[in-house]
Parts: structure tokens; sequence; C-alpha cells
């Protein structure tokens, strides 16, 4: 029913992908469906954990906040790492490992809370048992979040280019869109149904929802991503690639390679100074050889990495349907129902953003529609800035939401134009690894939102939040004109504005 109401795929988008790609489209469809199944039950708990620990700990945004920094911080810390590990390791094993620990996460955290909310009185009788209980929530979370991003990497980043290779030119941008619309639509519809579950039903109801949810789910998941694998034969081809890629070298044909290590140990053990030089060397060689590290550097040194850090400095933001704002219009008396209906009304503007983009893509090109789109979701986020100023707090939250809503558009287009870039400039080798850095950084920025979020905890000073929010916003629009002067060396055609202007000006 749903995808009738609202089309993931539109009639003219499937006849142009039968048309166009080489396998079967079905194959498409059994991707798009696995990648639905997997982002629902991560957006049924992205919007319920606010809701939870409001309740939990009432009149306090201090949980709310330490879930989130916990959530944030483990992606920044391992995001790298994890980015490293989704290049290394074969296509099935990542499937294997993202989709199991991604449901039992899911699993014990639902658990857990549906104990802490059937014992309200906890926090009173037990309060070590509570502790436990809260960073178990906090742990399970995290682990969730790592076992998403890994998902994440390998069919935004990896799948998505593999099966575009050799095919008609607008593909990728095709698939681009489809999958961020399938994130949108369950940004979409999880929310407004667990809204209605919290509100109509209760807050356990919606735990229990969540838990059985990924039970069920992982199997159908599973058969239909390996049945993609197993169809598409560029992306056994290029999991083969990785397998060659990450082989280690034989040992035979290594040791009859000189070392420098080796070739200098002798003629520089006599003089202490060359000695040092050489030592400090190594070192540096080494510590850039930590994946870690390793992963940073890569990131830094693509063409795209302002456009990058542009993008990440927009989830440094608290002008949006997360945790904090969600649980800030709970305190303000906002049902539960109605910041789901308005999340919805937000995420449907940007699944607009997925059909209006390939259009504006096709005409402007990538990186002038990252423009636009940008500094039209600065132009939007003006009016969260004037609800400051509104004596009326539901008028305030209504104003609030609708400038969010509204900002949804610039947001999602951006977000296509710089995944797009990623994409189409960073090398084979190093796209699993840039999208672990990219999405670690992200965090990084997410992380110190609700670091402030525990700073600035008093739901009253929300509006400090927001003018930090449009400030971060501000200076992210202005990196990415940067990036688009250094590509472009300009960012407006004044030669095609002015014949514009002369007809509206008097002579």
């Amino acid at each position: 029913m749903m995808m009738n109401t609202d089309p993931l795929i539109s009639v003219s988008e499937e006849e142009d992908y039968e048309e166009a790609v080489s396998f079967s489209p079905s194959l498409l469809v059994y991707l798009y469906v696995g990648h639905f199944l997997a982002r629902w039950g991560a957006r049924m708990w992205e919007f319920s954990v606010g809701l939870y620990m409001i309740n939990v700990w009432p009149d306090s945004l201090l949980l709310t906040a330490a879930y989130g920094v916990v959530e944030s911080a483990s992606t920044f810390l391992f995001g790298p790492v994890i980015g490293e590990l989704v290049n290394k390791f074969t296509y099935v094993k990542v499937l294997r490992l993202w989709l199991l620990s991604q449901n039992i996460s899911f699993l014990i955290a639902g658990g857990t809370v549906i104990a802490l909310l059937t014992y309200e009185d906890m926090i009173s009788t037990n309060f070590i048992t509570f502790i436990t209980f809260i960073l178990l929530i906090n742990i399970s979370g995290a682990v969730a979040v790592l076992s998403t991003l890994a998902g994440t990497i390998l069919v935004e980043r990896e799948w998505v280019v593999v099966i575009s290779e050799g095919q008609p030119p607008g593909v990728l941008t095709k698939m681009n869109s489809v999958i961020r619309r399938i994130d949108l639509v369950c940004k979409l519809f999880a929310p407004v149904v667990t809204g209605f579950i919290i509100s109509f039903v209760s807050l356990i109801a919606s735990a229990w929802t969540l838990a059985i949810w990924n039970v069920l789910s992982v199997f159908l998941q599973y058969w239909l991503l390996v049945s993609v694998y197993n169809g598409i034969p560029t992306l056994s081809e290029s999991n083969q690639k990785r397998i060659l890629r990450s082989a280690p070298i034989d040992v035979e044909t290594s040791s009859l390679i000189p070392r420098e290590d080796d070739t200098l140990s002798e003629s520089d053990c006599n003089d202490p100074e060359q000695s040092n030089q050489v030592w400090v060397k190594r070192t540096i060689e080494r510590v850039s050889r930590i994946p870690y590290i390793n992963a940073w550097k890569v990131y830094l040194e693509q063409d795209v990495v302002l456009a990058g850090i542009a993008l990440s400095l927009l989830y440094f933001t608290v002008l949006s349907f997360g945790t904090l704002m969600t649980a800030t219009l709970e305190w303000e008396g906002i049902a539960a129902y109605i910041i789901g209906i308005a999340r919805g009304i937000s995420a449907t503007i940007g699944i607009g953003a997925t059909f209006l983009y390939p259009l504006l893509e096709s005409h402007i090109s990538t990186l002038r529609t990252g423009l636009w789109s940008i500094w039209s979701q600065w132009t939007c986020l003006l009016v969260c800035v004037a609800s400051i100023w509104i004596p009326s707090k539901l008028g305030a939250a209504y104003m609030l939401m609708s400038g969010v809503a509204l900002s949804r558009l610039g947001l999602w287009m951006f977000d296509l134009s710089v995944i797009q870039q990623m994409q189409d400039h960073v090398p084979e080798s190093d796209r699993c690894i840039v999208g672990g850095v990219q999405n670690s950084l992200q965090s990084a920025l997410d992380s110190a939102t609700y670091l402030m979020g525990i700073i600035v905890c008093n739901p009253q000073d929300f509006w400090k939040l927001i003018i930090m929010s449009f400030l971060v916003l501000t200076l992210a629009a202005l990196l990415y004109s940067l990036h688009i002067y250094r590509v472009r060396k300009h960012l407006f055609h004044f030669e095609k504005l002015y014949p514009l202007l002369q007809k509206f000006l008097p002579s």
C-alpha cells in the first residue's frame, strides 16, 4: 500500500532501467527492498530513542544527549576502521557481519528499554541496575550504528558504483536518487508509525515492535542482498579484485626484494645524526601505515575534501528531527504523533529532493546543484532563527518544525551532490576508506552537537543551540562555495546574468 501511494521508483524510471541496465531489473528491486528493510529498523530506533530517554528521566535532555554522544563518538572513533574492514573483507562477509550485529544490537536495546519502562521506579529502588541498563542501551546503540555504517558503505558507496560501471550515463545518478529516496521514505513512515504506537498504545509497545521487526526481517534482508550479489556479475568480479588486492605477497618473492631498512642500517649505524634521522623517518612511515591514520591521510588527499567537510559540518546541528529537537518538542507539550507527522512531512519534502536532483544535475551539473542546494537550505533555516523571538511557545514550536521541514529540499540535494562527486572523483581503491572517514567526520560533528546538548541541557535554552547550528551551516555554505571556486575559478556566470538584468533595469 505504501509503495502505491508514494512510489520509490516511478513508472518512467522502471522503464528507463529496463532499457539501460544489462542485468535483470528485478535484482535492483531486491537491492532496494533489502536496503529498505535495514533502514526501517534503524529509523524506528533513531526516532524512538530520544522519547525513551526523556521519559526515563523527565525534565532533562541529559540522557538523550549522553546517548547521542556515545553513538556519534563511536562512529567518529571507529568509522575509518569500519571503512578499512569493508575495503578488506569480501562482500558476503561484510553482509553477514552487518546484518547479524545490527539486528542483534537493536533487539538487545529494545529489550532493555522494555525493562526500564516496565519498572518505572528502578531509578530510585535500584540505581545500579538502572545505570547498567542505560549503559547497555548506549553500547547496543553504538554497535548497531557501526553495523549500519558498514552496510551504508557497502551498498551506497561500493555496490551502487560497481553496479553502474559499464552502464549508460545517468544510471548512477538514478540509483543514488532511489537509494536516498528509500532512506527518506523510512524517515517519513517509521516515525509516523512509531509516533502513533507511542501516542495511542504505549512506549513499551513501540519497543516491542522494534524488537520483533529486527527478528523477523534479518533473514529476508540477507536472502535479498545475497541474491543481488549472485545475480550481478560485476559484483563478483569486483569481489575477486578485492581478494587479490588484499592477498599477502608470496614470501619467497618478497624475500628477494631488498628492504630499505636493511640497506640503511649498516651505512648509518656509525653516524648518530644520520641514524636519528633514519629512525624518525621509519617511525613516521610506520605510524602512517596504521589503518586509522592512513585512512585520514587518504581522505585529506582527495580533491573533494572541502565538499566532504562542508557536508560534515551540516551534522553539527539541532535543526533536524533528531533526538535533541524531538525531546525538546516533547517537553514543550507537542504530542508524539504530531512530531511524527511533522517528521514525515519533512521526509516527504526530502523525497521530493530525490526527484528534483536528477533534473537539476542534468541541466546545471553536479557542482552547481550542490551550490544552489546548500544556500537554499540556509535561506529556509532563517525561519527557525526567527522562531526564537516568537512569544507563543506553541507558535514557535510549529515555526521551528516548518523551517526544518522546508530546508530538507536543499539538504538532501546537497547530500546527493557531494556523494556523487565522491563517487566520480575518488579512486576505486580508496572508495570505502574515504566513505568510512566521511561518516567518521560526520559523527564527530554530530557528537559535538550532543556535547553541546549536555552543556546546554535545559530545554528552555534550546534557542542557543539553534543560533549555533545556523552559524555552522553558514560556515559549511562558505566552504562549499570555496570548493566551487577552486574547481571552476568562478561562482556565477556574470556574463549570462548581465543580459537578463538589462531586460529588467531601465536603460
